[in-house]
């Protein structure tokens, strides 16, 4: 008898084992959506607009306890700049003109290891699309705490220089980010910190050569609730490459400004579900 009871118990316990190791492996669906309202918008330290509405909503799975991750899904930039209000002075006719940004994107996780694809619209003009792949490594699998790499390349659209003859051609622009965020989990705050460099010449970066672009640091603060998650955040920008004696702070950007800057800034809140 105790050797049936054993044996038993030992039945049960590879059925159990392996309805465990079944559920691992379950692929389960996943998103993310909500948005984020920003005092100015900034991409990799630069200023590209004021007050702005950012919405993003992905859809995907989870395999393997999230280990293995696909998303897909979009992101839009709404600044109160985009919209542009005209008048004729002689007859009193007008338009509004819409001009928001908005990307569309992929990425696929696994252990930690990242490759994605982005493509960039602007709705005013869509001659002036690009198109971005990217591949990226986290180290939190090795470390308490988020540290990361990512590397991003334009690969088609516009994103054009002149060589030395003074034609165009591509610029491959570049932008690595060496990142890492801390949390302190038991008040729900985050202080991250990001180097972005860009390795050669770039119109879209703004140098003419291997430059530190960036170094930001944000603060954010989480609220959980059952439902969704209420973010609120501070984030600071300086472009190394760009300080000089003749630029200071810009606070609205225009086409003959937009590489100048050597200090951004921003506030935030941002509402997940």
């Amino acid at each position: 008898m105790k050797k049936v009871l054993v044996f038993c118990a030992a039945l049960m316990a590879v059925v159990f084992s392996a309805k465990a190791e079944d559920e691992k492996k379950k692929i389960e669906f996943a998103y993310e959506a909500g948005f984020e309202g920003v005092s100015s918008y900034i991409w990799r330290g630069q200023y590209n607009g004021g007050l702005s509405f950012q919405p993003e909503a992905l859809v995907g799975f989870n395999a393997l306890d999230e280990a293995i991750q696909f998303r897909a899904g979009a992101w839009a930039n709404l600044g109160a700049s985009d919209w542009q209000w005209k008048a004729n002075k002689h007859d009193g006719a007008g338009y509004t003109k819409f001009m928001p940004e908005v990307d569309f994107m992929a990425t696929f996780t696994a252990y930690g290891a990242t490759v994605g694809f982005t493509e960039y619209y602007y709705c005013d003009d869509f001659s002036s699309a690009t198109s971005e792949i990217s591949i990226g490594y986290s180290f939190d699998h090795f470390f308490e705490q988020n540290a990361y790499i990512n590397w991003y390349t334009t690969v088609a659209g516009a994103d054009m220089i002149e060589d030395e003859n003074g034609n165009e051609k591509r610029a491959w622009s570049t932008y690595i980010e060496l990142g890492y965020d801390y949390t302190w989990d038991n008040i729900g705050l985050t202080l991250g910190g990001q180097i972005g460099l860009s390795p050669w010449a770039s119109d879209l970066y703004g140098n003419e050569k291997f430059a530190c672009t960036n170094i930001s640091i944000k603060l954010n603060k989480e609220f959980e609730f059952e439902y969704l998650t209420l973010d609120i955040f501070a984030q600071g920008s300086l472009n190394p490459d760009h300080v000089n004696a003749q630029n200071a702070f810009i606070g609205k950007a225009g086409d003959e400004k937009l590489y100048n800057q050597k200090l951004n800034a921003t506030l935030g809140i941002g509402l997940w579900f």
